[in-house]
């Protein structure tokens, strides 16, 4: 059986598993785990840690309970409903609780010090036809002017049954070992979404996964991940909460003339004709919104 067959067959297992410890492992070997992905802080046993190094993402089966689940549900159709009648609703509780309640699984990939840089409640609609509800294949350290790369880490939780047909994750596994790659817009048929850059070039040929999850599941997945999602073929809308989070020793860099200036200069773009903002640099948009949620805020 070739690495690659081996490697899906391995995550394949993982997602099947009634919990995510039961896994296989054997062609997982720990001399192959040349870089530390991952802290041992006892939260994760030593094959949950295996996997995120070998394939980096990881699914944790109900992490999030159902009643934090149907709070966060309650309060975002409570959202939306005053923005049709245009009154206001604080929607930052909820999140920031969200964002506390899963940091115990969070340290093993941040360390101790953490800063929530970017919180979602997603609503990925029904596709109208134009295929816009699709996410390409993509890297989120390409949105990112923050390093260093394996310090920051994204959990991404179900808020209901999330399948094929309603559009979820799917993931390039091992893809993280790799560079950050070029990105722009695909040269898709169809409709491309505003800032919704894809990788320009990765092997077509390479194992993906179609993450399915239960309500309250949770997947935590590096930046370098190669991932995206497919279209909502279903007349709901598919829901789902998220976090991006980084050390606290986590520092800025410059990203011109690197492959993340069109994304910088997109942000730039926005803020001036959005807010009116001319002077704005990139690193300040995260500067912004980032949140100490634990430890000492040293450097973002």
């Amino acid at each position: 059986m070739s690495r690659a067959a081996e490697r899906l067959r391995t995550v394949i297992h993982h997602l099947d598993g009634a919990t995510a410890t039961i896994v296989s492992f054997r062609s997982v070997e720990r001399s192959e785990c040349s870089r530390t992905y991952s802290f041992d802080t006892g939260t994760l046993t030593p094959e949950q840690r295996l996997f995120y190094e070998e394939n980096g993402f990881l699914l944790i089966k109900n992490l999030v309970s159902e009643t934090d689940i149907d709070r966060f549900r309650y309060t975002f159709h409570f959202y939306v409903m005053n923005e049709l009648r245009k009154t206001f609703i604080d929607i930052e509780p909820p999140l920031i609780q969200y964002c506390l309640g899963i940091l115990k699984y969070v340290e093993c990939f941040t360390g101790p010090n953490i800063m929530a840089m970017h919180t979602m409640l997603i609503n990925k609609p029904p596709d109208a036809g134009d295929k816009t509800s699709r996410h390409p294949m993509h890297q989120d350290l390409h949105y990112f002017p923050f390093r260093p790369t394996d310090r920051i880490v994204c959990a991404w939780t179900a808020m209901e049954r999330v399948t094929r047909q309603n559009g979820c994750l799917v993931v390039l596994p091992g893809t993280h070992k790799g560079a950050l790659q070029e990105h722009d817009y695909p040269d898709w048929e169809g409709g491309v979404n505003k800032m919704y850059h894809g990788v320009r070039d990765y092997d077509p040929d390479h194992p993906r996964l179609h993450v399915e999850m239960e309500k309250g599941d949770t997947v935590f997945f590096h930046p370098l991940l190669i991932h995206g999602s497919g279209m909502n073929q279903t007349q709901g809308f598919r829901k789902a909460i998220s976090c991006h989070y980084a050390s606290g020793d986590c520092y800025y860099i410059d990203v011109r003339g690197t492959t993340q200036e069109n994304i910088e200069n997109e942000v730039k773009e926005l803020a001036q004709k959005k807010y009116g903002m001319n002077e704005v640099a990139f690193k300040d948009t995260w500067a912004f919104r980032g949140r100490l949620v634990q430890g000492e805020r040293t450097s973002l």
